[in-house]
């Protein structure tokens, strides 16, 4: 009944929206390649807000519209696919396969958790460990995938401490989403946002610019959202008593040895990871791009003489349907700034505000987008272009404002189907897990605290690492 309401709802928006459009007299001095590009924008946000067609499918269907009709041109739709962003992500998955493959996770997992003698060391240790995996698997889905065995082998270890098994159940899904902003392959929200910047304004933004910017922020972020689900989801008593967890515990639960001397496919998918990392963190000294470094990783790890994964299984891993959707936003973005329309829209705006005020808004702005836009991705090509036209016009860095906007679109824990980690860590056959109740809770915390630090990161942080506010 919800869905049917939301539908008819987001229908009878679209429709009113068009043909307002549709008549030459309305919204003087908006071209006709904007109208269409704005009647085909408010189609394809309304079809993601209000049905369950697949999100991928309206994003093509939006692109080709845009295309069959000249707004854009059919090379700007297939040269999407192309994107440098694009070929990261597709050998990012590559590797991810080979770090997989290898049973690394495991070993890295005894390394930090058994370490643990107080429950709040082993909330901040599997915090640190949970920040480490954006480095190596992209998407937040991959890896909450990743980390789902580690987190069965803590709740059977910690059976009879419910309480605390809730507790971790709710702490994976949300330090995964917050920690995203880490790294460019975080998310394929971030790579939509570098496209529209550099579609937008010229800017680009690398690998080492974007860890150097996100890194401190999803630490920060991370260990005080930790912080708060401790405190928020167990008493005193829970915190109170101390935790012993083995590598032998963690083993039962392992396919691959987690202890023992290190097999010679471990020490070379080890060896090959922290060497991509290291040349992608070091770009500015070498200048070779992310995507070819990433490239070459992933040409080695399914090589047949030194890697650990084959090519055509390590590429069943890569969310094709996303790279789609990616490829579709990002053509939607150049429609949008091409066209005119994004700058038509944010014409309206005042431009004496302030611009802690503006970008106070564009976080709350996109902090509360996922109630609407459960995608990311479809959060950030609906917002992103639009904040990116308004900074220009209110004398913001469209830097900061991007950047500002997507790391607090990362925020989506209020509902179970707000993300696809939030999703599959709330439904586990036989494990105590959190209920509706308990995101409501944490929710009506971090939701604020995030916000207020993206805000204090955007004015007080970045600046300091070369994005200032003003432009």
């Amino acid at each position: 009944m919800t869905l049917n309401l939301r539908s008819t709802a987001a229908l009878c928006a679209a429709l009113t929206v068009c043909l307002l459009l549709a008549v030459p007299r309305n919204f003087p001095g908006l071209g006709a390649d904007a109208r269409f590009t704005l009647a085909v924008f408010v189609l394809a946000t309304c079809a993601w807000m209000g049905t369950s067609i697949d999100d991928t499918y309206i994003a093509l269907g939006a692109g080709l519209a845009l295309t069959v009709t000249g707004v854009i041109s059919s090379d700007t739709l297939f040269g999407t696919l192309g994107e440098a962003t694009v070929w990261l992500l597709i050998c990012a998955f590559v590797l991810a396969a080979a770090v997989s493959r290898t049973g690394l996770a495991g070993r890295a997992a005894v390394f930090l958790v058994s370490g643990a003698r107080t429950v709040r060391q082993l909330v901040h240790l599997t915090t640190a460990a949970l920040v480490v995996t954006a480095f190596a698997v992209p998407a937040t889905s991959g890896r909450a995938a990743l980390a789902l065995p580690v987190f069965l082998a803590l709740a059977k270890v910690l059976a009879d401490r419910k309480r605390l098994v809730v507790m971790l159940a709710l702490l994976f899904p949300t330090v995964i989403l917050l920690s995203a902003v880490a790294t460019l392959i975080g998310a394929g929200a971030h790579l939509i946002t570098v496209s529209v910047l550099w579609e937008a304004t010229g800017r680009h933004i690398g690998f080492t610019q974007w860890l150097l910017l996100g890194l401190p922020l999803a630490v920060a972020s991370s260990h005080l959202s930790a912080e708060l689900v401790l405190l928020t989801t167990t008493r005193r008593a829970d915190r109170s008593g101390p935790v012993r967890i083995t590598p032998e515990q963690i083993q039962q639960h392992s396919e691959q040895p987690v202890t023992g001397p290190w097999s010679q496919a471990e020490k070379r998918c080890a060896l090959l990871m922290a060497t991509v990392v290291l040349l992608w963190c070091s770009e500015p000294l070498h200048r070779v791009p992310p995507a070819l470094v990433a490239l070459i990783g992933a040409v080695i790890a399914s090589s047949p003489a030194l890697g650990t994964v084959r090519l055509k299984d390590a590429l069943k891993t890569v969310p094709w349907s996303l790279l789609l959707f990616m490829a579709a936003t990002m053509a939607m973005g150049v429609a949008l700034t091409d066209s005119g329309a994004a700058k038509w829209l944010v014409s309206g705006l005042p431009t004496s505000q302030a611009p802690v005020v503006f970008l106070a808004v564009v976080i709350a702005v996109s902090t509360a987008a996922h109630l609407v836009l459960q995608s990311r991705s479809a959060r950030s090509s609906v917002l992103v272009p639009l904040v990116v036209a308004a900074s220009v016009g209110v004398g913001v860095n469209p830097v900061a404002a991007a950047l500002a906007s997507t790391a607090a679109a990362g925020f989506c824990h209020t509902l179970p189907a707000s993300a696809k980690p939030v999703t599959l860590f709330a439904q586990i056959p036989g494990t105590p897990t959190y209920t509706p109740r308990d995101l409501l809770r944490l929710s009506a915390f971090l939701a604020p605290l995030t916000a207020a630090l993206v805000l204090l990161f955007a004015v007080a942080v970045w600046p300091l690492l070369g994005v200032s506010v003003t432009r």
